[in-house]
């Protein structure tokens, strides 16, 4: 069978990138010329198709057999299969859809040509759909959102929380007098970070716990896995926090700075709008946010069973992140100790 990788994204003014599909059925570059659908790759086996959905290369899958286009000449019934990425219900729909709506004019089309050409009334179609959606058959929006809600959450409450923390402790002059002791900045610097990271752990555990037993969201990957990538994350998080502290004089200030970070951190990370219909400009500005990678590997890692394999540049690009805003927050705290 020939797999043709091909990505659903809801077309909210986003840019369609070239598409070319398999030859078996001369009529089916028609399929992506509305731009709903773009092609991504196509794909040799079973296994390389369900890796490209597995790793979010791909959102969908269309199996055409081999003895396609024999078959339709033939006059004989033909079937295409479309495996569909469920982790996105939205997105999901959009995709099966489309296709459906596509096999269902073509095969009528192809039909009625057969039928006049004979001269007889058309009416049934020669080509029949069998959609497959994965990771989430039934749509639900739970496993899909929870996943997301998980990183925003823990931006809250590392970020915004550890920069008051220390900018309260220094408007006070607690900070002060705990540095004028035998303590070296960096063991100090330490100790504040270790509870923050105590905190979004317990988070993480919690916030898994309730989707899983309230909304059965489903935890199909490694949690060591997702263990690292959320240790990743909270270095990012817990750098921005202390380099807004370094910043702040005050808490008002602490506060407004990691609501600065935080909003736009959520909006552009796609946890609840698609990456893929925001403006091209827009998109680029999204790799710079650590939050749009931890997003992506929760979902992945939960919902598709992805591993290391599949994870791992994410994982590094979220480490990353976190060893150099930890070393600037670190280097500019020391300054101000001194």
């Amino acid at each position: 069978m020939d797999y043709t990788l091909v990505e659903a994204i809801r077309k909210l003014r986003s840019r369609c990138r070239t598409a070319l599909l398999s030859n078996n059925f001369p009529n089916l570059r028609r399929l992506l010329a509305d731009g709903t659908l773009t092609r991504v790759g196509e794909a040799p086996s079973a296994e390389a198709a369900e890796e490209g959905l597995r790793s979010g290369r791909t959102s969908a899958a269309v199996v055409i057999p081999r003895g396609f286009s024999r078959d339709l000449a033939r006059g004989e019934e033909a079937s295409v299969q479309v495996i569909i990425d469920g982790t996105d219900p939205n997105r999901s729909t959009i995709a099966a859809a489309t296709v459906a709506r596509y096999f269902a004019e073509a095969g009528s089309s192809l039909a009625r040509e057969r039928l006049a050409a004979r001269g007889l009334p058309a009416p049934t179609s020669p080509l029949r759909l069998t959609p497959r959606i994965w990771f989430n058959p039934t749509l639900d929006s739970p496993p899909f959102m929870i996943p997301g809600v998980m990183a925003m959450l823990l931006i809250v409450v590392t970020t915004i929380v550890t920069a008051m923390g220390l900018a309260r402790e220094r408007e006070m002059g607690t900070l002060e007098q705990v540095l004028v002791t035998p303590i070296r900045p960096s063991v100090l610097l330490l100790g504040k970070m270790l509870p923050f990271v105590a905190i979004g752990v317990f988070d993480i555990l919690f916030a898994l716990t309730i989707g899983a037993w309230l909304f059965d969201v489903p935890v199909r990957g490694s949690l060591w896995v997702l263990g690292a990538s959320a240790l990743c994350y909270l270095t990012s998080t817990l750098g921005v926090g202390l380099l807004i502290s370094t910043l702040s004089r005050t808490q008002q200030q602490s506060f407004l700075g990691g609501f600065l970070f935080a909003m736009p951190a959520m909006l552009l990370s796609g946890a609840m709008t698609p990456i893929s219909s925001m403006p091209g400009w827009l998109q680029w500005l999204t790799y710079l946010n650590p939050l749009r990678y931890f997003v992506e590997i929760l979902r992945a890692n939960m919902l598709t069973g992805a591993g290391f394999d599949l994870l791992w540049s994410r994982m590094a690009i979220l480490a990353a992140f976190g060893l150099a805003l930890l070393t600037v927050a670190s280097l500019r705290f020391h300054k101000r100790a001194a």
